[in-house]
């Protein structure tokens, strides 16, 4: 008998590249405060400055030998990187790292002068055996995933190590995370492959109450570091990286558009009860698509026509975020036509969109989910029956796939 076999590796990255001109950055960003425990970012600091080969430094004409994973600076230099106003704060940061096996070092006491040394450097990157200088604003280091969730437990999180925690968990193009290939989304790897997480989770993790989650997620979408997606009721929020391509790959960075993630993670997009009329869709926003390029069938028909026509403008204007020059046309016609009966849990629909020109034409499945609403009971109105039939005035959840 034969057999056909099928190989498929799992691949796991332990650590994340760290790039030292992020750090730099960092470390000048005054904006992002490091009130509380910072010990992620004074030990990127300390990482970022730490040999991948033999060098020396000469510090006050005295000229030392530094080895790979060590380095060695004056105690104001460290007082000046991790912002502090008292040398006695840099050594406390020191001894808690240096108990935590972290690093070890030693201090001058003469001049003052620290030589600390990472432990296990050599482990998660490469040591090389010759002298070399070695430039500290430029290139980067692997950092072990599992030493962020040391240091980040180790008190409550400050503004600093909450945003290095989005920026080593994010994930870009992995087929096993959802929604990863429209940006780099943050993962906090809990094996699901869903990038959802609720503020609860957070607070938990950063040792902070939601409402301090809840500002400084605000805050850092107001600076344009991230974009922060919310959904109604339990389903969670995701957070895309803004400059994350641009850092990590040197490449242009994308635009995260909100209503393609929410049909990508099958997610509601809400339709309000009192749907917009043509006119004051024309006057607020020209380019969207007016009624009369939007064709229904009236046969088999189970959405109600005003929220089937509001449909149909999100996906063209996420169409047109995608490329599809078509969508921007006055003259496209957009025909909808079902594929499914209305006793189906999920309805299918085809939508053609049409170029009057000949030029071009596009055919998508799209599938509607509606969602029923939580149905408000009164102590009178428990024993009732609550009706089965589905509310459109709430959230459909809106698949869509097809080409040209």
């Amino acid at each position: 008998m034969d057999y056909q076999l099928e190989l498929k590796q799992i691949v796991d990255f332990p650590r994340c590249r760290i790039y030292r001109e992020f750090i730099q950055t960092l470390i000048k960003d005054r904006n992002i405060r490091t009130n509380g425990s910072s010990c992620l970012f004074y030990f990127l600091i300390l990482c970022s400055y730490a040999n991948y080969s033999s060098s020396y430094r000469n510090i006050e004409h005295l000229t030392y030998t530094v080895a790979p994973g060590e380095w060695i600076c004056t105690l104001k230099e460290l007082q000046h990187q991790f912002r502090f106003r008292f040398q006695h704060q840099v050594l406390s940061v020191l001894d808690t790292l240096a108990e935590q096996n972290f690093l070890t070092y030693t201090l001058h006491e003469k001049n003052r002068i620290i030589r600390y040394k990472v432990v296990d450097w050599p482990k998660d990157n490469t040591a090389l055996s010759y002298n070399f200088p070695c430039k500290k604003d430029i290139g980067f280091f692997f950092f072990p995933i599992t030493n962020v969730h040391k240091l980040i437990h180790m008190g409550k999180c400050s503004e600093m190590d909450a945003l290095l925690d989005l920026w080593i968990h994010a994930v870009y193009n992995d087929p096993s995370v959802r929604c990863s290939d429209s940006g780099p989304v943050v993962y906090f790897r809990n094996q699901t492959g869903n990038p959802l997480f609720s503020y609860q989770y957070l607070a938990e993790r950063w040792q902070q109450s939601k409402s301090s989650v809840s500002r400084l997620l605000k805050k850092l979408e107001n600076n344009d570091m991230i974009t922060l997606i919310s959904y109604s009721g339990k389903h969670g929020s995701m957070i895309y990286l803004n400059n994350y391509l641009s850092v990590m790959f040197n490449i242009s960075d994308v635009m995260i558009d909100k209503e393609e993630i929410a049909m990508k993670m099958e997610l509601p997009i809400h339709i309000p009860d009192e749907v917009p009329t043509e006119e004051t869709t024309v006057s607020c926003v020209p380019e969207s698509v007016v009624d009369e390029q939007i064709i229904v069938s009236q046969e088999g028909f189970c959405v109600p026509e005003p929220h089937t026509k509001t449909i149909v403008r999100k996906v063209a204007e996420m169409l047109e975020t995608q490329g599809i020059v078509c969508c921007r046309c006055p003259k496209a016609k957009y025909i909808l036509s079902p594929l499914s009966a209305c006793k189906d849990i999920v309805y299918r629909y085809s939508l053609r969109i049409i170029c009057p020109l000949g030029s071009a034409s596009y055919h998508f499945e799209l599938k509607i989910k509606p969602q029923k609403p939580k149905a408000k009971t009164t102590p009178s109105a428990r024993t009732q029956t609550q009706s089965s039939s589905p509310s459109f005035s709430e959230i459909p959840e809106i698949l869509l796939k097809g080409g040209e």
